[in-house]
């Protein structure tokens, strides 16, 4: 399949300030708590074809943030990510297919140790030329996973029944590259 629209081939460089990976998990059974990871890092390489094309990210556990700094230290400890013996998830793409503005982007995500396949389905947002001359690509994405199967299954029983925090976590990739400087 051939690559989108405005994409060249090469290593596209990831821009942090320009992005966001972010989740979602159902707190309390009632609510719903968000947030993002601070410090990552991500590499789009374009092949000739979508199926030679990858992505990879590397995501520093303890950039965690919600927002609240006792839920943020205690989701970094020991009972949830334990940055101290895990300080990076990671995602490394298997294979890319779609067309248009609809992708799956299918690997491969580690989360303290432990690696499962996923599924990120995927939107392309095109390509643009910003104000300084640098080509740029955007993708938005999400994937649920079930946090209990990458071993994050601290939890606390409510009195009216039911449990503190769910299991199933959305997370939300909104991802800017840089094309690689022309030769």
């Amino acid at each position: 399949m051939s690559i989108p629209s405005g994409l060249t081939t090469g290593t596209w460089a990831f821009d942090p300030s320009h992005s966001e990976i972010g989740f979602s998990v159902r707190h309390a059974g009632i609510s719903k708590v968000r947030g993002s990871f601070k410090d990552t890092d991500a590499s789009l390489q374009v092949g000739s074809t979508l199926e030679e094309s990858t992505v990879t990210a590397n995501i520093k556990t303890a950039s965690f943030s919600s927002g609240d700094d006792n839920r943020d230290g205690h989701v970094r400890g020991a009972d949830f990510f334990d940055v101290e013996q895990f300080p990076e998830m990671t995602f490394v793409s298997t294979s890319v297919t779609g067309a248009g503005e609809t992708y799956e982007i299918r690997g491969d995500l580690t989360i303290r140790g432990i690696t499962k396949p996923v599924v990120l389905d995927t939107e392309f947002n095109g390509v643009a030329v910003d104000p300084f001359g640098a080509i740029r690509a955007g993708i938005s994405g999400s994937t649920s996973i079930s946090r209990k199967e990458f071993g994050l299954t601290w939890n606390a029983a409510l009195e009216a029944g039911g449990v503190l925090v769910g299991d199933k976590v959305t997370i939300t990739v909104d991802a800017a590259f840089v094309a690689p400087a022309a030769a």
